[in-house]
């Protein structure tokens, strides 16, 4: 399949708002390629160029983009010019440029790949390199697509898709192996999946009636996700953002070896520990992102491990099994001080009770969790219900200004964005500089120049990606952002480093939470 005709029918999906006619048009399409086509076509219409789980990424950056956009015309053709670029050529193009650590043979594989491309596939291969296809054909419309081509219900769709962690290797999946093919597939060991993720709840109350009458109610710790896959002495640990964090805690490592379970893959929070007390997550991710140095840090900040959840013990897929069957597993092969503190409340003021303990033993809050409920990889329901201190959503990062005055130097004003899981991209629902220290304002600027896709004035437009948690003290209709919605009091609780912006909240979260505030005023925000 040529590049050109994967752009043809990206602009076409682009050019239409209805749901369904975007549908049709890629369901004919997908139809007419192989398992092999599919899967990298599918990607990219997503904004991805490798698995979600692959760590691998090109590592270029908007000066070496430049450079070679400047030379675009003055090289020799990767084919001749009457033919397009192969979508296969261009994936063999990518993971060369992703092998090699040399800048200037990095830039001469741009250089090569650019200069056969025409003024649309170069557009779309930009937008596919910064993250920013936007085309409207976003995770729910292409799972959609992979249910009409296989002739599976959506639920076995996204199912797979939860088990593979990966919108290409559902593709191929479901044109090698149809529904069936799809069905089969299962968690496995040492393939990371999307971790489970509770929606927001306001009172014990609701927690209750949302639960039936009674609920697990967990702690809610504040540290690093950790999911633990375990064969014997082989372990690996792999963060949320399904990266593998094996090298970087040891301490998960060892409890891990030392249970005594032949193959298991489990979910836990690794939490630091610093003279007794629960340090901040900001602290803990620091370790995570160290290069250098890292034995002096976990000397300094050791990691303590709560477990709470079982996916696969001995062979078995726990997945569909009750909650509470999988933690009674869970609770006969762990030590009571690496369990995540649980109690099975059926009055508020039980709830009540486990809340305040967590929040005095230096914790964020509480996880109630349906006793009979399932784990759903990657999705947020009603099945797990976090209540906290402070309200918070998570936004990902779209653009940034300059600072004025002590923050001049840096990228400060960040505009934030919530997921709009229908359309598959970022929508924009304020901006704010508060909550960051002096040291967060000169790494986050850093990571944000390495992001750069384009600068206009004084606002620097980035590659979505730095998750932020965000504190707001209420959520205002407004016609000034395309979400519909705006963030009053804005402020950056922390940096989410761990997280990925495709777990952020989502749009239609962002209005529940609006309707639960009891506002039913539109208020119309100034330009200022």
């Amino acid at each position: 399949m040529r590049l050109a005709e994967l752009v043809s029918v990206a602009r076409k999906v682009e050019a239409t708002s209805s749901r369904n006619e975007k549908i049709r048009i890629l369901t004919e399409f997908f139809s007419q390629l192989s398992p092999e086509e599919a899967e990298y076509a599918s990607r990219l219409l997503a904004g991805r160029i490798f698995p979600e789980y692959d760590e691998r990424s090109l590592g270029v950056g908007v000066a070496s983009i430049s450079e070679a956009l400047e030379d675009r015309g003055r090289v020799s053709f990767l084919v001749p010019a009457s033919k397009s670029v192969d979508i296969g050529e261009l994936y063999e193009l990518f993971t060369r440029i992703s092998k090699t650590s040399s800048r200037q043979k990095k830039l001469s594989l741009l250089r090569y790949l650019f200069s056969h491309l025409s003024s649309d596939e170069l557009d779309f291969v930009l937008r596919v390199i910064f993250g920013e296809v936007r085309v409207g054909a976003g995770i729910g419309i292409l799972l959609e697509v992979a249910a009409k081509l296989s002739g599976c219900g959506l639920d076995d769709v996204r199912r797979a898709y939860m088990f593979l962690s990966d919108i290409g290797d559902v593709f191929r999946v479901a044109l090698s192996g149809g529904c069936e093919g799809l069905r089969r597939v299962k968690i496995t060991l040492f393939r990371p999946v999307k971790p489970m993720l509770a929606s927001m709840a306001y009172s014990f109350k609701e927690i209750l009636r949302e639960h039936g009458g009674k609920s697990a109610v967990e702690y809610k710790y504040d540290g690093i996700r950790v999911q633990i896959h375990k064969d014997g002495d082989r372990i690996r640990v792999f963060s949320r953002r399904l990266s593998d964090i094996t090298s970087y805690v040891p301490e998960v490592v060892q409890l891990a070896k030392m249970l005594p379970v032949g193959t298991a893959i489990i979910d836990g929070e690794a939490v630091g520990i610093d003279k007794g007390r629960v340090v901040s997550f900001q602290e803990i991710s620091r370790r995570i992102r160290r290069k250098r140095d890292r034995e002096k840090v976990y000397a300094r900040i050791p990691l303590h491990v709560y477990l709470f959840d079982l996916l696969y013990y001995n062979g078995v897929d726990l997945t569909n099994e009750p909650y509470i069957r999988r933690r009674r597993i869970l609770e006969g092969f762990v030590k009571e001080e690496n369990l995540a503190r649980m109690r099975v409340v059926d009055t508020v003021e039980e709830a009540e009770e486990v809340y305040k303990r967590a929040i005095s033993e230096g914790h964020e809050g509480i996880v109630a969790k349906r006793l009979d409920g399932g784990y759903e990889p990657g999705t947020r329901g009603k099945l797990w219900l976090k209540y906290k201190i402070s309200d918070t959503i998570d936004c990902v990062i779209v653009a940034a200004e300059w600072g004025h005055g002590r923050r001049r130097g840096w990228l400060s004003d960040y505009h934030l964005a919530v997921l709009d899981e229908r359309e598959g991209r970022f929508v924009r629902v304020g901006k704010t500089y508060k909550g960051l220290t002096d040291v967060e304002f000169e790494e986050i600027t850093k990571r944000l120049l390495q992001l750069k896709v384009r600068e206009e004035d004084f606002i620097v437009y980035v590659k979505p990606e730095i998750v932020v948690e965000v504190e707001y003290a209420e959520i205002q209709k407004s016609r000034r952002y395309e979400s519909g919605f705006a963030l009053r009091f804005a402020r950056i609780k922390r940096i989410r480093w761990d997280k990925s912006p495709w777990e952020i909240t989502t749009l239609t979260e962002l209005a529940e939470r609006y309707e639960k505030q009891g506002t039913s005023k539109v208020i119309s925000l100034g330009e200022d």
